[in-house]
């Protein structure tokens, strides 16, 4: 490209893209990675791919507010369209200086994605991004703004438009475009406009006011009133069709004193804090929440130990499991739904494929169990932030009008990761203790991305809070599943919740006492961010790995030391003061049930719990030596006979498989049974004096005679009892569920470096000048690029091939892969023997062989090619 083609303005995207630096195209394709999903070939497919609607509206709606509304500004504006006149829609007459300041950035940024190209004198927004934001009857402009009067005109017979010349004091005209013109003219004279319009009735005046912000669109009759009357014969309200008029755009921008936007956003919300708490508060609170999210976590797990809920036909759990693990967890419905899908993301939960298909603990689980309590949690954690799984639709509908459920399909939604990593970082960013105001947090994310289409009509002028979107429903989930947690302590993010995104940790004053500052109502403290978060690559699973485990190295001091022990009491009852060891809660979990938990919890022990404790293989001497180890206070006598008592009376009948049988040396003991009438329903008869046949098999058989008083204890084929562990049923091993991606990965330095040397070299490829061959055989008029690819025959590609090898000279080819793609090479031939030729390709910046035969065509490059 000459000196004087790169000074000139580019006259397309193509050419305004070619200009610019590695690092601006770089930037570009962060921002819009769906432009390298295939790497294009040149700048040319680059620029087409991002004229593309699916790609611009991609673009679109991952602008700031701001940036969105100067791109609305530009889709009413000329095209081209300079940046005073921008400018002087964005600001006004008034000449607002947040406007002002803040207009260049946006600019700049639309620029930045390829949304709009030229100079300052000649801004242009890219065809599809005008189509999309322009106002049409059908698709109004977020402006409310409506046609030109040249556009609006279109239709008009000749004589009506001189009517209207006539009537506002313009000279005729003998053709209709210098009549509109001088008409457009007019209205957009302020002074002019304002002396038409002091002249017309307070009427007239009250219509156009309430058409100046949008809709610009009315209705009249065929026989209108004498105040619109007055207005259609001026031209300030024009005829679209029978019964509706427009308020046309030059008028409305002069009643709003030039201003495309009745209220700008040109600086983001600040994010407010309602309340402040010393940051040790806010961290010991979140580790609480943390060491109850663990519990609560391995609780459900020991729920579905031994085989959970039963799998729907079309996935997920049914309405009345959740409830009962919502029971059995004491806890509502949607939070049962959030633990259990955070367990099915994290791996440790998931569908057995069993012929009867159950939920059940996966081997990860017991991996899981091993680990420290601080590194169990930043597992849960980091897979909370990055799962696009969102427990918080459970129970809506689907496309389908069918119900969501838990750890069923449909509930993965993209843009649940970047929310939930947007909310703390905007929670990062308030001062440390600080909880925020929940309505500012969704102020703060409507203004990163505003809604559009049907939702961004529906919103009021002033930006007001809506809460009927997505975003702003992941958000407010975010805020109180990360409190669940334990990422955010009393509203406010604690230090290991900080480290879990991988913001810097703000410095703590030192303080002098333990007072520290008071808690209380904040005084409303913002956080400013003049723009949104700069697009990054996604962390790779290194940097991911580093960040949970300094949020797990930071939360490990802050969780108190396992407890060795308990106290028991005379109610058979033991109170944990704290957090138990992993043997001991285990032990523990088997021989008593959970009474109650909080701060302490109360295990008690039953007949049915000590017979589970047998059953898991333990002895009535191994109970016993375990609770007087483990006891601060002697064992209680009550407990001592219990243990004893359900112990005496375990084993003494045995059940096994025939279809089920139970035998007992005690024939009195069956005789027993025989007579209950409860044991009717399980078919039992007798086989001999200590052995009973049943019709039931052997688990109802074991359940049944349980229900009506005895403890049998069941056997295996040899004889032998049956232990009947806790971890006893396991899935075979599951992945965790994948994120479903929000649209193309985006690339990270390495993929961008090479993405942008394949697009420069393909570019070169396409756009090097060459010697014009025989009629015209290099594919392009004149040797200009573009075209087809070079066409030679097999003799002449070769002997241009060998005299390259003897001149150093480069070459244009056309080559087509073994997969019949087509692409354009500049080679500089290194060797040609064999039917093959070895060069340095120019596109792919290394050297390269390549197939003679399967080269299209050779074309020497012009002399002062650059």
């Amino acid at each position: 490209m000459s000196t004087e083609e790169k000074s000139a303005a580019p006259r397309s995207l193509a050419e305004a893209l070619r200009v610019r630096d590695d690092v601006s195209l770089a930037a570009l394709l962060r921002s819009r990675p769906d432009l390298i999903t295939p790497v294009p070939t040149d700048l040319t497919q680059l620029a087409t791919r991002a004229g593309t609607r699916a790609s611009v509206v991609r673009a679109l709606e991952r602008l700031d507010r701001f940036a969105l509304q100067t791109a609305e500004a530009l889709a009413v504006a000329p095209d081209p369209a300079s940046y005073g006149e921008l400018l002087g829609l964005m600001a006004g007459d008034e000449e607002d200086p947040a406007v002002a300041a803040a207009l260049p950035r946006a600019a700049a940024l639309l620029r930045e994605q390829a949304l709009v190209w030229g100079a300052d004198d000649r801004l242009r927004l890219v065809r599809t991004a005008r189509e999309l934001l322009a106002p049409s009857p059908q698709h109004p402009s977020p402006t409310g703004l409506g046609p030109t009067v040249r556009e609006a005109t279109a239709g008009m017979s000749p004589g009506r438009i001189q009517e209207i010349l006539a009537a506002v004091g313009l000279p005729s005209t003998h053709d209709s475009v210098s009549a509109v013109s001088a008409l457009g003219g007019l209205f957009a004279d302020r002074r002019r406009m304002a002396a038409l319009l002091a002249g017309l009735p307070a009427e007239s005046r009250e219509v156009l006011d309430r058409l100046v912000w949008g809709p610009p669109y009315g209705q009249v009759t065929h026989d209108p009133a004498a105040h619109l009357r007055a207005l259609l014969d001026r031209g300030l309200l024009l005829p679209t069709a029978p019964g509706t008029v427009v308020l046309p755009r030059e008028v409305a921008l002069h009643l709003r004193a030039g201003r495309a936007h009745r209220a700008p956003e040109p600086v983001p919300p600040p994010v407010e804090a309602a309340a402040t708490h010393r940051p040790q508060v806010v961290d010991a609170t979140a580790a609480g929440q943390a060491l109850a999210a663990l519990a609560t976590v391995d609780e459900l797990l020991k729920e579905w130990d031994e085989g959970g809920p039963s799998v729907l036909r079309a996935g997920g759990l049914s309405v009345r499991d959740l409830k009962r693990t919502a029971v059995a967890l004491d806890v509502p419905e949607p939070v049962a739904a959030f633990w259990v899908e955070l367990a099915y993301g994290a791996g440790l939960i998931a569908s057995d494929g069993e012929a009867d298909e159950r939920y059940a603990a996966t081997p990860a689980y017991d991996e899981w169990r091993e680990l420290p309590p601080a590194e169990r949690w930043a597992r849960l954690a980091g897979t909370w932030l990055t799962a696009t799984r969102t427990p918080g639709v459970v129970g809506g509908r689907d496309a389908k009008d069918r119900t969501l459920s838990a750890l069923g399909p449909n509930l993965d939604r993209s843009a649940a990761p970047e929310v939930r990593h947007r909310v703390l970082a905007l929670l990062a960013g308030l001062p440390e203790g600080a909880s925020p105001v929940a309505e500012s947090v969704l102020a703060r994310l409507r203004w990163e991305r505003p809604l559009r289409g049907p939702q961004q009509q529906r919103e009021t002028g002033t930006g007001e809070a809506r809460d009927d979107d997505l975003r702003s429903r992941i958000a407010r989930w975010t805020l109180s599943e990360a409190e669940l947690l334990g990422v955010t302590g009393r509203g406010a993010l604690a230090a290991p919740g900080r480290a879990l995104i991988g913001a810097p940790e703000p410095p703590r004053p030192a303080t002098t006492d333990g007072a520290g500052e008071p808690e209380g109502p904040g005084d409303k403290l913002p956080v400013h961010h003049h723009r949104t978060p700069p697009v990054t690559a996604p962390p790779s699973p290194a940097e991911r790995a580093a960040a949970t485990a300094t949020a797990a190295r930071l939360l490990a001091p802050l969780f108190p030391e396992p407890l060795d022990h308990v106290l028991l009491q005379a109610d058979l009852t033991a109170v944990a003061p704290g957090p138990l060891e992993q043997e001991l809660a285990d032990v523990l979990g088997v021989l008593a049930d959970v009474e109650s938990k909080g701060g302490a919890t109360v295990y008690r022990f039953t007949p049915g719990s000590v017979r589970r404790a047998l059953d898991a293989g333990r002895s009535a001497a191994e109970l016993h030596a375990f609770l007087a180890r483990h006891s601060r206070t002697p064992v209680p006598q009550p407990l001592t006979y219990l243990i004893d008592d359900v112990a005496r009376r375990h084993g003494r009948l045995r059940v096994g498989a025939a279809s089920a049988y139970v035998r007992c040396d005690d024939d009195a003991t069956l005789d027993e049974i025989l007579a209950d009438k409860r044991a009717a329903g399980l078919g039992l008869r007798r086989l001999a004096p200590t052995v009973l046949a049943a019709q039931a098999d052997p688990a109802a058989l074991l359940e049944g005679l349980r229900a009506i008083g005895f403890a049998p204890a069941a056997e295996s084929a040899a004889g032998d009892v049956l232990i009947a562990r806790a971890d006893s049923h396991r899935t075979p091993p599951r992945a965790a569920p994948e994120p479903v991606p929000d649209g193309p990965p985006a690339p990270d330095d390495t993929l961008l470096a090479a993405a942008i040397r394949a697009v420069r070299a393909g570019d070169l490829a396409s756009t090097t000048p060459r010697k014009p061959g025989p009629a015209g055989e290099d594919g392009g008029e004149d040797g200009a690029p573009g075209g087809t690819l070079p066409r030679t025959g097999a003799a002449e590609t070769l002997a241009t091939m060998q005299a390259a090898v003897l001149t150093g000279e480069a070459l244009w080819i056309g080559y087509v892969n073994a997969e019949g793609a087509a692409s354009q090479r500049v080679i500089a031939p290194i060797r040609v023997e064999g039917g093959f030729v070895t060069a340095y390709d120019h596109t792919a910046d290394e050297v390269r062989t390549y197939p003679l035969h399967r080269v299209t065509g050779v074309a020497e490059l012009a002399d002062d090619a650059g």
